[in-house]
């Protein structure tokens, strides 16, 4: 296992993230138990919940599973959706945010948080108030770091400008989704964590499953699967060639002599700023075949047709600006 420093900050995670958003859904405690040891067996010290999957079972399997373990492990979970029936029971106001992370603590038997996420964006709490109770949270000792994620490009700048300008705690980073057919945080989000030095943590890596090597080209649908129920499918951020992506995915695998969810996510990894994909699994063979994910690169022929077939269009402005380092080269005059 490799392990990366996370953005800017001094913290080292596992290139490999276990994310356990089935954990008490579809997968069961003893599974979920056995998923954990593997990873840990394997070198995983970075783990990724929050606190209303499965209705906050999750983060209770995976305290247990950690038990005796805690320090040895980066622990993440995220706040945001509902945990209560009351208007103060979501979101990210200083009462939802102590309240969330009261009964976070309590479900992971920890007492503090490693790295500590806003989940989604939250339109109705100023910036301000987010990062002073996150920065009180901090000094309090209830949470090492602070990060967010889904955000867009500009909320997450106007979130690092408030931390620099109030000497509040800044996000260290990101988490979004990111993966061969979803390439859209390319073209704002990515370059600015670059430039602010905010780790990339990518989510649904193996696009739901779409990329695991369980459907062909043509399939949306799959018995037995999360498609069929619906469940955490993301199809509709999917890029327009998505068929043609999967197609290349199947063949580099081949060639590659390795799974397609090993090339997946070893694609990402391979991105600038990328310094863990979470990795989720209904079982423990299914996580095993993740792990192989870390310790090789893809070569440089079947990185390029990866890249090449799943590249983004552009958008304006980008689209527009794309080659003004071309012009301002070609007028200086020798």
């Amino acid at each position: 296992m490799k392990y990366r420093r996370l953005g800017a900050c001094g913290l080292k995670v596992s290139e490999l993230c276990l994310g356990t958003m089935t954990f008490g859904h579809t997968t069961d405690e003893t599974e979920s138990e056995a998923i954990v040891n593997g990873a840990i067996d394997a070198g995983v010290t970075f783990f990724d919940t929050a606190n209303t999957y499965a209705d906050g079972a999750s983060e209770c399997i995976l305290g247990k599973a950690l038990a005796g373990r805690r320090k040895d492990v980066v622990l993440a979970t995220k706040f945001f959706n509902p945990f209560g029936p009351g208007p103060n029971d979501s979101g990210v106001s200083r009462h939802a945010i102590y309240r969330a992370v009261t009964d976070s603590l309590k479900r992971l038997g920890t007492d503090y948080i490693d790295l500590y996420y806003v989940h989604h964006v939250d339109t109705q709490v100023k910036p301000e108030e987010t990062l002073r109770a996150l920065d009180d949270l901090v000094r309090g000792g209830l949470v090492r770091y602070v990060a967010c994620s889904n955000y867009p490009a500009w909320r997450l700048c106007d979130s690092l400008w408030t931390s620099a300008s109030g000497n509040l705690e800044r996000y260290v980073a990101y988490q979004g989704q990111y993966n061969l057919v979803v390439r859209d945080l390319e073209e704002e989000v990515v370059p600015l964590c670059l430039e602010k030095g905010v780790g990339l943590v990518a989510w649904g890596p193996l696009a739901g499953g779409f990329l695991t090597g369980k459907y062909q080209p043509g399939d949306r649908t799959r018995p037995g699967t999360r498609s069929e129920a619906g469940w955490v499918w993301q199809s509709n951020s999917f890029a327009a060639n998505a068929d043609d992506i999967l197609r290349t995915l199947l063949e580099v695998a081949a060639e590659e002599s390795r799974s397609a969810t090993q090339v997946a996510l070893r694609f990402i990894l391979g991105r600038p700023g990328v310094a863990s994909v979470v990795a989720g699994a209904r079982t423990h063979e299914q996580f095993s075949d993740s792990l192989h994910a870390s310790g090789w690169e893809l070569s440089r022929d079947s990185y390029t047709r990866l890249e090449e077939v799943s590249r983004p269009t552009l958008r304006y402005p980008a689209s527009f600006e794309a080659n003004t380092h071309e012009r301002r080269d070609n007028a200086v005059r020798t």
